[in-house]
């Protein structure tokens, strides 16, 4: 499957032109991942964007990382499993922050296109409607990853309540 294809069935590129996602296909670099292979760790610095080509990843958030040290302390939890065509380190290209997770691959051979910010940015600024129909598609995206994130915490508080 060539890169364009993956892009082009990925929800954040929803609405991209074909001649714009060969492009940013074009920006994209290939690596491969084991199962249980980091990509990045929590609180990391990061600056690409990441679709999966191919396999699944986990986002995995460590507890132990915000807990004082005199606190009981939790295993990592994995708060998703992602696919084929599902994007993660979207973040990087809003704010060049910190990672709020780590990323492992959760399969054998998981196969991740990855997206320079710098270039995406350059590309965005020479095509502002690009720019902005990307920038939605990933507003939405991270929407519904807050949300489903949000449902998990209320569901472990409500088992804590009982």
């Amino acid at each position: 499957m060539t890169r364009s294809i993956v892009l082009m069935q990925a929800d954040i590129f929803y609405g991209v032109e074909r001649s714009q996602i060969e492009h940013i296909a074009s920006l994209c670099k290939e690596k491969g991942y084991a199962q249980g292979e980091t990509i990045f760790e929590e609180n990391s610095s990061g600056d690409e964007l990441y679709v999966i080509a191919q396999g699944e990843v986990e986002i995995i958030l460590d507890p132990a990382l915000v807990s004082d040290q005199t606190s009981i302390s939790s295993p990592p939890q994995t708060i998703a499993h992602l696919h084929r065509g599902q994007s993660f380190g979207e973040v990087a290209l809003v704010d060049q922050g910190l990672r709020s997770a780590t990323a492992r691959s959760a399969s054998h051979s998981t196969k991740l296109l990855i997206i320079p910010r710098q270039e995406l940015l350059e590309l965005f600024e020479e095509k502002p409607k690009l720019g902005y129909l990307m920038m939605r598609n990933l507003a939405a995206d991270l929407a519904m990853k807050l949300r489903g994130t949000d449902f998990q915490i209320r569901d472990r508080l409500l088992q804590e309540e009982n």
